[in-house]
């Protein structure tokens, strides 16, 4: 058999990271066995869907290379299959025309709550006569389609992650509507439960891999599957993601998209990896970074979490500086530009491609998320700096001064500079000054770039001097410390 699983989103949002996690694990189910990934777009919330979010969800899961085999399947374009089933079931006697309408809906729920009792539809309408139909026909009344649930049946699985889980009948919360209100005889919009069993029996999924919070929706499915005579697929209900507190991650904790975490300039790499750690362990627990394809070679169910995975900002932080700490810099360049173009700097990405590939070499190593090059940088795009405090301070410490000027001088003899030459220029001048060589390196790190902290010292004083601004900054820099 085949194996064939589905991811399946509701296009009311952007594609969320507890749905992105959930399309790893499906996608790292269906390539470790050689099978096939399917995208769903559960659209038939017509309300609230928008093609925006449905291009988002698309472009998130292109941008993590969760590559799918089939699909995008649109559940507004399948309408008449979902009715076809139903009339199916109705046909056969077990779904039925409900006209309970909102206020005795309310009235129910009203008096159960005073009794202390679980919310639950009373069935009152499953057998109603001719007649009794009529009448409510007669008042206007308009229908729901209810699905048949026995108190007494016990509905059992096996679940891949949680083992056997068994629910009764009378705990399902009565006849389950599978069909919008309508006219009689017409069938309303089809709902979640009834559409899902019917898309996952057409496209013969195999295994349905989902969020713990659907687990509630199983045993409603799976008489839906036997209902209409299908084969009921495997289960797998997967921890969800927490936030610090150990609550179910939100909007309310901020950033909860994928395109957020693009913006925030982690590499799709290092979030595919660390989703990949959020409920599964590789059989090596001493190895955290691999690639889709390496970790596809090793899952299983057997090593996902029963537990919540609480969502770590700092593992997040450390996988994505380990992916761009040995990025080639021309790989690096091309992430970088757009974070640098964002930031107004002015530069030439095609003619000065070269210097750009050389400072994202030297800024690289010290990155953990993307955006942090531009302030890392900003000083190597603009002809003068502001000192801070601190380097106005080491600019005045005694030798500082003379030691700026004596580099300053020497510079005249060198039209280009390379890091050796550099390297030979401090060591000239810390002899002659007959100063410690610190003192040398953190005033010309003072006078260079502004401050006293920053990227590799000897790089950041090439680049400079290619781009024409050395010179300059270190004459500003005795200026304003003098």
């Amino acid at each position: 058999m085949t194996v064939r699983v589905r991811i399946a989103p509701s296009p009311t949002g952007n594609l969320h990271i507890g749905t992105a996690r959930t399309a790893v694990f499906n996608w790292l189910f269906a390539r470790h066995h050689g099978g096939q990934f399917i995208l769903r777009i559960e659209d038939t919330d017509l309300e609230r869907s928008r093609p925006e979010y449905t291009q988002n969800i698309l472009d998130g899961l292109t941008w993590l290379g969760l590559t799918w085999d089939e699909g995008p399947f649109f559940q507004s374009k399948r309408l008449d299959l979902y009715r076809g089933a139903i009339q199916t079931l109705l046909d056969q006697g077990l779904a039925y025309y409900c006209y309970t309408t909102e206020a005795e809906l309310n009235a129910l729920r009203e008096a159960q709550k005073a009794r202390k009792e679980a919310p639950r539809y009373d069935n009152r309408h499953r057998n109603l006569t001719p007649e009794q139909r009529s009448a409510f026909e007669a008042e206007g009344r308009q229908p729901v389609i209810r699905f048949k649930i026995e108190d007494d049946r016990e509905i059992v699985w096996n679940d891949l992650v949680r083992g056997k889980l068994t629910w009764k009948g009378r705990d399902l919360g009565g006849d389950m509507v599978i069909a919008r209100a309508s006219k009689q005889g017409e069938i309303g919009q089809p709902l979640y439960n009834l559409a899902v069993v019917v898309d996952d029996m057409d496209m013969k999924i195999t295994q349905v891999i989902r969020g713990e919070d659907h687990i509630s929706n199983t045993p409603k499915q799976i008489l839906l599957y036997e209902a209409l005579g299908a084969a009921v697929p495997e289960f797998a209900h997967t921890p969800l993601i927490l936030n610090e507190k150990g609550a179910k991650l939100s909007k309310r904790d901020g950033v909860t998209s994928i395109s957020d975490f693009k913006d925030m300039g982690f590499t799709a790499e290092a979030l595919v990896n660390y989703m990949t750690l959020l409920g599964w362990s590789p059989p090596d627990s001493t190895q955290e970074i691999f690639t889709l394809q390496e970790a596809a070679q090793a899952f299983s169910f057997e090593r996902v979490n029963k537990a919540g995975a609480k969502f770590d900002w700092a593992k997040l932080d450390w996988i994505n500086s380990q992916y761009i700490h040995p990025m080639p810099a021309s790989q690096l360049v091309d992430l970088l530009i757009p974070y640098w173009q964002k930031a107004g700097f002015e530069f030439d990405p095609v003619g000065e491609r070269a210097w750009l590939e050389q400072l994202a070499a030297v800024i690289g190593p010290s990155l953990s998320r993307l955006p942090e090059a531009v302030e890392m940088s900003r000083m190597l795009f603009t002809e003068s700096v502001e000192l801070t405090a601190e380097a106005i301070e080491q600019m005045k410490k005694e030798g500082a001064a003379e030691v700026v000027q004596a580099i300053l001088d020497t510079l005249g003899n060198y039209p280009e500079l390379t890091a050796e030459q550099a390297q030979e220029i401090i060591k000239t001048v810390t002899k002659e000054k007959n100063v410690k060589k610190g003192l040398v390196m953190r005033s010309l790190r003072a006078a260079l770039t502004g401050d006293v902290n920053g990227p590799d010292l000897i790089q950041s004083w090439v680049l400079l001097h290619q781009q024409g601004h050395a010179k300059a900054r270190l004459q500003q820099a005795l200026a304003q410390a003098a």
